[in-house]
């Protein structure tokens, strides 16, 4: 687990219309809400270890940011980043926004792909 003093930049760009955002307003306090997320044996409850490319979180800011990569359990096995943002809301309890996106995956190109090649000119 690494702690970072700032959000990544490239964390920006994970925020368009390929993510997958969700926003949830809790009564608990941020504390009990970050505990929830990154503590193993209460994250399991919700969040197993199975659904993890890893156990460990990729990146995490103390109290406010922890980011986890999802591998699925099925072929094709593609992978993903979820990040949980936790920060105070106006009622004293917890704006709680979860963003996935899909991994960048560079697929090998097919052999057979039709693909049209340009030859020059002899």
């Amino acid at each position: 687990m690494s702690d970072a003093a700032k959000p990544d930049p490239s964390d920006e760009a994970l925020v368009h219309e390929e993510a997958l955002v969700l926003e949830y307003e809790f009564d608990a306090p941020p504390a009990k809400v970050w505990r929830a997320v990154t503590i193993p044996a209460l994250r399991e409850r919700w969040l197993p270890d199975c659904d993890l490319a890893g156990a460990e979180p990729e990146s995490t800011i103390a109290g406010e940011e922890v980011r986890y990569r999802l591998r699925d359990s099925e072929p094709p096995f593609r992978e993903s980043h979820v990040i949980f943002r936790i920060e105070p809301n106006e009622d004293g309890g917890t704006r709680f926004r979860i963003i996935q996106q899909v991994c960048d995956i560079t697929l090998p190109q097919p052999a057979n792909s039709n693909c049209c090649l340009m030859r020059a000119a002899a």
